[in-house]
């Protein structure tokens, strides 16, 4: 009779460690699940879909400071890309200005006012001329806020019968603000102003 229940009380024992081990087993199993699962969408939360030519595209979120300096320069470029392509045109002279315009505070409305008033977009569509910009680099001091900037960057301007090679260097102060459509690096060019525009070539064109 003591031996029986000294069986009983052996596999009462063994069941308990059993039940011990298996409780655990879950416990780590559901922990393991639970931390999979949140990874699993934190991953998901760091994918950004960029829509380019009507085809949805995955791009990796990255923190925006790690890209500071690379979006800064793609929006000062976009800027003067935007502000200076010009074709005799007058729709799709404003559809480039309009782009320009959301980057920039009044400081580049403006340069673009003094430009209109003086006949120059008038002149593009008269006189045939197409205008182009290149840019040549860029100067950043990310030093303080707002940030200074200095452009420098190649104008070509075609005209029926020749065509100009410009210096162009402009310089200004960009901040943050919100990003949207119309903005989509959230940063806003101030106090813009053109600080050297100049011939370099003039070339004639042949007939």
């Amino acid at each position: 009779m003591l031996k029986h229940l000294k069986n009983i009380d052996s596999a009462f024992k063994h069941i308990r460690l059993f039940s011990f081990v298996l409780i655990l087993a879950n416990l780590l199993l559901s922990a393991y699940v639970i931390y999979s699962c949140l990874s699993t969408l934190e991953r998901e939360r760091q994918r950004i879909y960029v829509l380019a030519n009507s085809k949805l595209l995955e791009a990796e979120g990255v923190n925006r400071k790690d890209n500071m300096e690379v979006e800064l320069r793609d929006h000062i470029r976009m800027f003067h890309h935007d502000f200076f392509t010009l074709d005799p045109d007058g729709e799709v002279i404003q559809e480039n200005i309009t782009r320009a315009l959301y980057l920039a505070d009044g400081s580049a409305r403006g340069q673009y006012d003094n430009l209109k008033e003086s006949g120059y977009y008038a002149g593009v569509i008269s006189g045939n001329m197409t205008q182009r910009m290149t840019t040549d680099s860029i100067f950043l001091n990310l030093d303080s806020r707002p940030y200074y900037f200095r452009y420098y960057g190649k104008l070509k301007i075609t005209r029926p019968t020749t065509e100009v090679t410009r210096s162009l260097i402009t310089e200004g102060y960009i901040r943050q603000i919100s990003r949207s459509d119309h903005n989509p690096h959230g940063f806003l060019i101030e106090r813009w102003k053109i600080f050297e525009n100049k011939d370099l070539t003039v070339k004639q064109r042949g007939n």
